[in-house]
């Protein structure tokens, strides 16, 4: 089996890479708008379908299973994508800090015969965060490429984070067992 991974994510390429498959990276372009009246809990699967419907699935071979995935952190009712800068950056961290928050990653699956969808939920924790702390990460760091201005496997991961209620990868973009269930339960993968 060969995955197409429709994503830019270093991050999670890295953690597809992990079933032992070999993983191409197809370009999808698609508008990424979200309707509003959308449950915050449906809105990462939303976007993940986008993406896969952004894919001409007539192009797939039956040994090829294209991957979309879209993550988005959720604060106060509140959905947060990825930041626009600098200055938004520091606004998504001080808005998270001292706050639990819910990360929700969307997953879609599609062969020339089948098409998954599912959305895994972590609960994330963050102790509070001077501004000093979210200065240094912002400026060292420059998380402007990841949902809520932040990577947990990152410095403000590692001191930030209290504790977290749900599967860690998936914070980083890819619920990778869950992930490799699907692919082993509705695509009969075998490793």
């Amino acid at each position: 089996m060969k995955i197409l991974l429709a994503s830019k994510s270093p991050r999670r390429r890295k953690l597809v890479e992990t079933f032992g498959l070999e993983v191409a990276i197809v370009d999808v372009e698609v508008v990424e708008v979200v309707d509003p009246s959308l449950p915050v809990a449906e809105v990462a699967g939303a976007l993940a379908r986008t993406k896969a419907d952004g894919y001409d699935s007539s192009l797939l071979k039956p040994d090829e299973i294209l991957l979309t995935a879209d993550t988005v952190v959720v604060v106060d009712e509140r959905v947060m994508g990825k930041p626009h800068g600098r200055d938004q950056a520091v606004a998504m961290l001080h808005s998270l800090s001292g706050k639990t928050h819910t990360v929700y990653t969307g997953v879609c699956l599609r062969s020339p015969d089948r098409d998954v969808l599912f959305t895994e939920r972590t609960d994330v924790h963050f102790k509070t965060l001077s501004d000093g702390e979210i200065i240094h990460y912002v400026d060292t760091f420059k998380p402007f490429d990841k949902a809520g201005a932040y990577g947990i496997q990152e410095w403000i991961g590692m001191i930030g984070i209290d504790r977290i209620e749900g599967d860690f990868y998936n914070v980083m973009g890819l619920p990778v067992a869950h992930t490799y269930q699907v692919l082993c339960n509705m695509f009969n993968l075998i490793v």
